[in-house]
């Protein structure tokens, strides 16, 4: 289970360490950073992909993604100087990383590449960040003791017994050694950290309009994970019913919609949603639904997935949902808590309550499940910068980054 994540140089997230309990709530004002923190989970998954590079670039470029404020705003909070740009000590850097409870964890830094002036370097592409440096740790932290595979600019060695083997001096700064290194005899981290990262799931915002993929029958094949966009719903909501947990799926259905029961309906081979409503004469196709009515079916597709993934991240879950869908909802991720660690970003304050969110550390025997607590995130601002509430230097968890 992932216990922490780290960010730092990333837009409002000057500096950044969250606790990870099994089933969080991300909570804050708008404009708190609460989708800063989301895309920056996203930039972590990318890595595991080899596609942070092009998903930076498709933000403006590093030098649009990166934190915007100054190196330090101690003068500001301390004496109440006005905030003003001052002399960089450090390198420039977006720096993203998480740990695990037993397993791996990994830390990413990315720069900017050499200006056009330095001989050699000119490139079309001087727009894309380059990869400065990679670390593949165990435990909490990346302490020298616990490092096992180590990448500085184009070099990257791995730990050999009490010493170090050279795996190559020549990896490319666009290139990640999670996708050009990992070997099951040789790298056995690094490819289990690619596909710890592979396997996060992100839902955001799924699309409910007219003409959205989820409203349309579709060519249906056995589907353990929704597809991000929902267009093959009813196939994944089949694959539960056949290979999954249909009790929980049944159960979901009817504690949102008063005893309904969901089928789905295959003709020619496609496969369309199939709700059928107390007092309705048919079942009702996906079209015919509302938009609530669609997406919370869409969150039972991803939740209850017979495949589940080491962290799924949903943001906004409660969109287009109507209040009294909130607490039904709250009982589908906490069921789904048992099998998957979920982050949950929301602003929805009958859905926070409904969830029963507490603050402060939770005992690991308590973390995720049915029963037991979630754990609040809240995000506040601070002079631009994102802040964790409650956070202070004796509470915030231990994190390393290391140098270049």
């Amino acid at each position: 289970m992932l216990t922490t994540v780290a960010v730092s140089g990333y837009r409002s997230l000057r500096d950044v360490v969250v606790p990870l309990h099994g089933l969080d709530v991300v909570t804050g004002a708008n404009g708190s950073g609460k989708s800063s923190l989301y895309r920056a989970l996203r930039l972590l998954a990318d890595c595991g992909a080899g596609e942070v590079i092009g998903s930076l670039a498709r933000e403006g470029g590093l030098q649009s993604a990166l934190w915007a404020g100054p190196e330090t705003l101690g003068g500001a909070r301390r004496e109440g100087h006005p905030v003003q740009g001052t002399v960089r000590r450090g390198p420039i850097s977006l720096r993203l990383g998480y740990a695990t409870d037993d397993g791996f964890g990994y830390l990413v830094d990315l720069g900017l590449p050499p200006p056009a002036s330095v001989p050699g370097y000119p490139s079309a592409f001087d727009r894309d960040p380059i990869v400065k440096r990679e670390v593949v740790f165990s435990g909490p932290l990346a302490r020298p003791g616990s490092v096992l595979v180590e990448r500085k600019g184009p070099s990257v060695r791995a730990r050999e017994g009490r010493g170090w083997v050279e795996l190559t001096r020549s990896i490319q700064t666009h290139e990640s050694m999670l996708t050009e290194l990992a070997d099951p005899g040789r790298t056995p981290e690094l490819l289990a950290v690619r596909e710890q990262l592979r396997s996060w799931r992100f839902y955001d915002s799924f699309r409910t309009d007219r003409e959205a993929p989820a409203r349309r029958p579709q060519v249906g094949t056995r589907t353990p994970v929704l597809d991000h966009d929902g267009a093959d719903v009813a196939a994944a909501l089949q694959t539960i019913h056949e290979v999954g947990d249909s009790r929980a799926l049944d159960a979901a259905i009817a504690d949102a919609f008063d005893d309904a029961t969901l089928s789905v309906m295959v003709s020619g081979g496609r496969f369309d949603v199939g709700l059928q409503q107390p007092g309705v004469l048919r079942r009702l196709g996906a079209a015919e639904l509302s938009d609530g009515t669609l997406r919370y079916l869409l969150l039972v597709a991803a939740l209850l997935t017979p495949r589940p993934p080491q962290l799924m991240v949903l943001n906004e879950p409660e969109t287009s949902l109507h209040p009294d869908l909130l607490a039904p909802l709250a009982r589908l991720l906490r069921r789904a808590a048992e099998e998957v660690q979920l982050l949950v970003v929301s602003h929805s304050r009958p859905l926070i309550a409904a969830l029963g969110p507490v603050d402060g550390d939770i005992k690991v025997d308590d973390r995720a499940g049915a029963g037991r607590p979630a754990h609040g995130i809240g995000l506040r601002k601070d002079l631009g910068e994102t802040m964790v509430r409650g956070q202070g230097l004796l509470t915030t968890p231990p994190w390393h980054w290391g140098s270049r």
